[in-house]
């Protein structure tokens, strides 16, 4: 099949922005929560009525400080409450958010606040602001920088007070459906970011449908989401809107370390993430039950789980001996690990990377499943995702009602659709060659099914051709190999190699375990130990199952662990994980080299 589509669920409102959602809610759900914030540990709900109030007093402040409408503020902060608050705020104001991911390094910072023409900044704390002042003296449209961690919402309220609020009335209307919501920046794995123009129809076409599509998912006053992405990515963004858009109760976490007692304390009925933070919900939990010597029982239930996921997608369904089986795994197995995700959630939603079949299916089998789904920054996050009652594991599903998505003669997925960026910013060149002939060329290549399931099965520019001529898309046997617990990224090389070679780092946490359980010495690290022959039979056996995904030609034949890891800071990936392949190369050019020594 080279196109499908699926009718819109959603019609945009043409004279309205985002804006009208938290307004909308303060009317015909005033008492209802759709917020949560931590206060003194503990969460403490914020009604419809409470939220609005909050966005309306610091919009007033924007507006006291000279945010104009289509003026861009900026937001560097990493995921909380206030952040949210203040999205909303800037749209209330008529303003442009500009999101800055908390991690940013001066120079970016720089780039970013400097092509935008951002007149305001508010930062998160000492750090962000230190940032920022590093570079302000080459930023001449930059006004205002307020501090988060210095009561910059309560410093904003209190310069707002002046504003009535017929002006606030009249700056909140002043935005149209078809007028710039944001500029997220992509993260760029080669050259300078580009600022994707997303708009407010953008956002009402991409989580109108989202809601619709997945109703089940989103019933006010009874589901929750926790929300631990990047609000800088537009992933998060996405959790971020159709969260109010629905509206069901939302709560910010500011990163995953302490993430199995957020989820316990708040107790979400979805999750978004992905599939790094499935993977290690399930590598904690057989790592744990190999500790407890119960690692048979782990694995053997982890193949009923499997089992079970994969008879459901039979005309039979599963057998009553695996019925059987899988009952008692719920109650031995099962029931603990829905309850490290939180006791009361039934599905997540993955995107960012795939997820890969084996554990897609086994999150199905315990209970909990995963939709998985693609998108872009381009594409206002997800533009295909698999729905809750016909899921296809192995696939990221049917495009996003309302879009088509088009595979061209080359296998590159195109899209088009109300949820589309509208351009790169200030770059005509790359709007128009992103957008030819009315498409947005993704640069992924992918097939679609009878059913309209849409599958990715590389880049298009990631492609790699050996000596050979074998043509070898890297995503497939990377993310096989990235399953394992000891592997934290993978990075396949032979571009006019004899054969295919792969880089490899450890994580650190489960490189820990592994040496503890075999008799390393404590405090073993990947340099200490890359070269134990333990340690390459167990990451042999990684390979070994992504080489079992593709064809011998395609196989890793050689690898190398590194003795360091893939770090934003160091350039190797970027904030939302992806790899920036010609720096690892170059930073790594002596270790591949090393695999192609005879």
């Amino acid at each position: 099949m080279r196109e499908f589509s699926l009718p819109a669920l959603y019609e945009v409102p043409t004279d309205g922005n985002l804006t009208d959602l938290i307004r909308r809610n303060a009317a015909q759900h005033p008492d209802v929560a759709v917020m949560s914030r931590k206060v003194a540990g503990a969460w403490t709900d914020v009604t419809a009525t409470r939220f609005l109030a909050e966005v309306s007093d610091a919009a007033k402040g924007l507006i006291a400080a000279g945010v104009e409408p289509g003026d861009r503020v900026a937001l560097m902060s990493r995921t909380r409450f206030e952040w949210v608050l203040l999205d909303f705020a800037i749209w209330s104001a008529g303003g442009v958010t500009v999101p800055v991911y908390e991690t940013s390094s001066p120079e970016q910072v720089q780039w970013i606040l400097g092509d935008s023409g951002a007149v305001a900044v508010i930062v998160e704390g000492d750090a962000h602001a230190g940032t920022v002042a590093a570079v302000r003296d080459r930023l001449p449209a930059l006004r205002h920088v307020w501090q988060i961690d210095e009561d910059a919402v309560t410093r904003l309220t209190e310069d707002g007070a002046g504003v009535s609020d017929e002006t606030l009335g009249l700056r909140t209307r002043s935005a149209k459906a078809d007028d710039p919501a944001t500029l997220v920046y992509t993260s760029g794995t080669t050259g300078r970011p580009k600022g994707c123009v997303l708009t407010h129809r953008s956002f009402f076409a991409e989580c109108g449908n989202v809601v619709e599509r997945l109703k089940p998912l989103f019933r006010t006053g009874e589901c929750s989401v926790l929300l631990f992405l990047p609000t800088a990515h537009v992933f998060g963004r996405l959790v971020e809107v159709a969260s109010v858009m629905a509206p069901i109760r939302l709560g910010c976490v500011p990163d995953i370390k302490n993430l199995t007692d957020e989820l316990a304390s708040f107790r979400p009925t979805l999750i978004l993430g992905v599939p790094r933070v499935f993977e290690k919900v399930y590598n904690a939990a057989r790592a744990k039950a190999r500790a407890d010597g119960k690692g048979k029982i782990f694995d053997r239930a982890s193949d009923t789980a499997i089992a079970y996921s994969r008879a459901l997608g039979t005309a039979r369904g599963p057998s009553l001996g695996l019925r059987i089986k899988h009952k008692v795994f719920d109650k031995l197995v099962f029931g603990k690990l829905r309850a490290v995700l939180g006791g009361r959630g039934e599905y997540a939603i993955s995107g960012g990377a795939p997820l890969g079949e084996r554990l897609g299916h086994f999150f199905r089998g315990i209970g909990f499943t995963v939709l998985e789904g693609y998108g872009l920054t381009e594409s206002c996050a997800a533009t295909a995702f698999n729905p809750w009652d016909r899921q296809k594991i192995g696939t990221v599903g049917q495009p996003l009602p309302g879009s088509v998505v088009r595979i061209a003669d080359d296998g590159e997925v195109l899209l088009h659709g109300e949820h589309l960026f509208t351009g790169y910013w200030q770059n005509e060149a790359a709007t128009a060659e992103a957008l030819a002939d009315g498409w947005f060329h993704t640069g992924d290549i992918g097939t679609l099914d009878e059913d309209g399931y849409l599958a990715i099965t590389g880049r298009k520019k990631e492609i790699i051709v050996t000596a050979g001529g074998k043509n070898v898309a890297p995503a497939v046997i990377e993310d096989r190999i990235r399953g394992h617990a000891l592997v934290a990224e993978c990075m396949v090389v032979g571009d006019g190699r004899p054969f295919v070679g792969a880089l490899i780092t450890l994580d650190e946490e489960f490189l820990s375990r592994w040496a503890e359980e075999n008799g390393r010495p404590a405090g073993s690290t990947a340099l200490s130990l890359r070269e134990d022959a333990g340690l390459l039979a167990e990451v042999q056996r990684a390979v070994d199952d992504g080489n079992a995904a593709v064809s011998k030609a395609e196989s890793v034949r050689k690898f190398r662990i590194l003795a360091t890891q893939f770090t934003e800071e160091a350039g190797h990936i970027t904030p939302s994980l992806k790899l920036k392949r010609n720096v690892v190369a170059k930073d790594f050019a002596d270790e591949v080299e090393s695999i192609y020594r005879a």
